[in-house]
């Protein structure tokens, strides 16, 4: 959540420096580049956590697979709803907008809405569908459809980074693809077993260690064979950014070295935050994944009012906007908003644990 935090400082406060997909490495800073890629780590990690997650809801329900069915297709519902209306508003402050961009939270929530249709395939097969898709996907990346072609909408939707026209007053840009998400959110339900209450911690963590070792171990070959699964890397004008261009990974939609590097780190973090040394140190963080939509509302609102704020006060002082001029300021914010932000989404958790009789607080 704080590095989505950070990556949404760096969307507010630094709009002059645009950083394309995958990023322009002989260009970009390597702070602003480094930035961006721990950012990388939040929406495969949400997506993994959120397929988990609903396994763990399954578990503890008496109908068991049927409710979580049931849930994950309310839930996406909401989730798709939301990401039209309150967080595209958060976005842009248009009303009504002439233009929606179609993100993260609408790419949950047509992944929970095909989870809720694929928890019920065996595991083996979920699985086997899972690294298809993951793996599979970027055999696709030469299909491009132009606007007039009748699957256009359903293939910018599921594959191609597209904008999708609606009469003369509105546009929707699919920023998330969301077909190899759908694989992602699969993962994590297969994974939630390990997470079970009667589930062997030593097990776990193994299972944990060794996927993780493995994701990076196929980013790490694939990266070397640089035939396949991303954008090719090629060496720069000295190590740094040769480096940069290794992990240069594309995010829209995400390669398949993108899902290996990510998941791959993301399991390791796993891992590491059942030890308890480091739980507790980590402890004040974890409201804000208590009520993590609550986080995630209010600090859009929270930036866009504060750049709103800048532009009134010292208006426009990079070219069309108002920004910053390091990263090192991006940084010290989003630190400061992480700390102004977490007593009021702990606050909200609070409630939120206390009122389990308030259905709709589930949705947050």
């Amino acid at each position: 959540m704080v590095l989505m935090l950070l990556d949404h400082v760096r969307e507010t406060f630094f709009l002059h420096v645009q950083m394309g997909d995958p990023v322009e490495v002989a260009r970009a800073s390597p702070a602003l580049f480094f930035c961006r890629l721990l950012a990388h780590l939040c929406a495969p990690v949400f997506v993994f956590l959120t397929g988990l997650s609903a396994w763990l809801y399954a578990s503890g329900k008496p109908a068991g697979r049927r409710a979580a069915s049931a849930f994950l297709f309310k839930r996406g519902l909401f989730l798709v709803v939301l990401e039209l209306t309150l967080v595209n508003f958060a976005w842009t402050f248009e009303l009504p907008p002439s233009t929606v961009y179609l993100q993260v939270i609408w790419a949950i929530g047509l992944s929970m809405l095909a989870l809720s249709a694929l928890l019920w395939l065996p595991r083996a097969a979920l699985v086997a569908l899972a690294v298809a898709i993951i793996a599979g996907h970027n055999l696709f990346d030469g299909v491009r459809l132009t606007a007039e072609h009748p699957l256009h909408t359903l293939w910018a939707v599921l594959h191609q980074r597209d904008w999708l026209q609606f009469g003369d007053g509105l546009r929707a840009r699919t920023s998330y693809p969301v077909l190899p998400w759908i694989g992602v959110i699969a993962l994590g339900w297969v994974a939630g077993s390990w997470f079970a209450r009667d589930a062997s911690p030593t097990r776990r963590h193994a299972l944990l260690v060794w996927s993780g070792v493995g994701a990076l171990a196929g980013f790490a070959l694939l990266r070397w064979a640089n035939v396949y699964g991303d954008a090719p890397w090629a060496p720069q004008a000295d190590a740094l950014r040769t480096l940069m261009s290794v992990f240069n990974v594309t995010k829209y939609p995400p390669s398949l070295q993108f899902v290996l590097l990510t998941l791959g780190v993301g399991l390791l973090l796993l891992r590491l935050y059942e030890s308890p040394a480091l739980a507790r140190a980590l402890r004040p963080l974890s409201a804000l994944g208590s009520a993590p939509m609550f986080f995630y509302l209010l600090h859009l609102f929270v930036l866009k009012l504060l750049y709103l704020g800048a532009l009134a006060v010292w208006g426009t002082n990079k070219g069309t906007v108002f920004g910053f001029d390091s990263v090192a300021t991006l940084v010290a914010i989003s630190i400061a908003l992480a700390m102004v932000l977490q007593p009021p989404t702990a606050a909200f958790a609070r409630f939120k644990a206390r009122r389990r009789d308030l259905a709709w607080l589930r949705y947050l």
